[in-house]
């Protein structure tokens, strides 16, 4: 692998992607150090799936460079980087078809090979982490049960460990309170917070519409509106009214709680009548 800077865990230079002749992805430039966890925020069509597939190297931007874990893309070998990566996703999961009769235990010990299902020897090593992993993510109590069985909080506690197993040093989680109740949500976040806190854990992108789900271990924002970056760095020094407004084009009142950022909107029919 071509190395580069090994402090940056992410580099992305002047990035520009085409679908079908529309610019997906206009000049984008964004760095990520080890130390830090982000939250990339905005609408729907802003570009966040498709900055998350150039990091992971699923597409390939039509200018610019791209470097994750100081290697650059170009010259280096993708699938072997990618067991560095961590990716947990609502979008991903049809894609996992585990087999009915897994139980947690077995999925979240299957993270370690990428596979679905275990197919090689699992040492004493590997059982003492999975176990540790579901305790610190509180799901130890259906390590015998089945996927199908679990509540959706459950289910997205069990991908996370699963994704954690590999010890990856770059974990996206893609929308992980999507469709969770209040409690399931609080409950998630939690644990997030808590794995966050590990000084020893991965970097963690955190990719989300709703604000009010960054919780106080996540440092830095990166705010996208229609392919291109609006503001990025501290989330105390990006998260402010003009810039939210701004990403998301409805008018905001912002506040801090606990370490967390609320927001609410305000007089939104007349921005819907002027479309601004």
């Amino acid at each position: 692998m071509s190395q580069i800077d090994s402090r940056i865990v992410i580099c992305l230079n002047s990035i520009s992607w085409k679908r079908d002749g529309k610019e997906i992805l206009h000049n984008v430039s964004w760095e990520v150090e080890k130390g830090q966890h982000w939250a990339v925020l905005g609408l729907n069509g802003s570009g966040k799936t498709t900055l998350l597939k150039m990091i992971t190297g699923y597409e390939w931007p039509n200018g610019g460079q791209v470097s994750v874990l100081g290697n650059l893309y170009g010259k280096t070998n993708i699938p072997e980087l990618r067991r560095s990566i961590g990716w947990v996703s609502t979008s991903l999961d049809d894609k996992f078809q585990f087999r009915p009769s897994d139980t947690v235990l077995e999925i979240v010990l299957s993270g370690k090979f990428a596979s679905i299902g275990l197919y090689e020897d699992i040492t004493q090593k590997d059982l003492e982490k999975a176990i540790e992993l579901m305790e610190r993510f509180n799901i130890r109590h259906v390590e015998n049960q089945t996927l199908s069985s679990l509540s959706q909080g459950e289910k997205r506690k069990a991908m996370i460990a699963r994704a954690l197993m590999a010890s990856p040093k770059l974990l996206i989680l893609d929308e992980p309170c999507n469709g969770l109740d209040i409690y399931s949500r609080e409950e998630l976040l939690s644990s997030i917070e808590k794995m966050m806190a590990q000084p020893e854990g991965p970097t963690v992108l955190y990719v989300t519409h709703h604000i009010e789900e960054i919780v106080p271990s996540i440092s830095h924002t990166l705010l996208m509106r229609e392919g291109e970056v609006i503001a990025q760095g501290s989330k105390r020094a990006t998260l402010t009214e003009p810039l939210l407004e701004e990403t998301f084009r409805v008018p905001v009142s912002l506040n801090w709680e606990d370490g967390r950022p609320w927001i609410r909107v305000n007089s939104i029919q007349e921005t819907l009548k002027t479309g601004n």
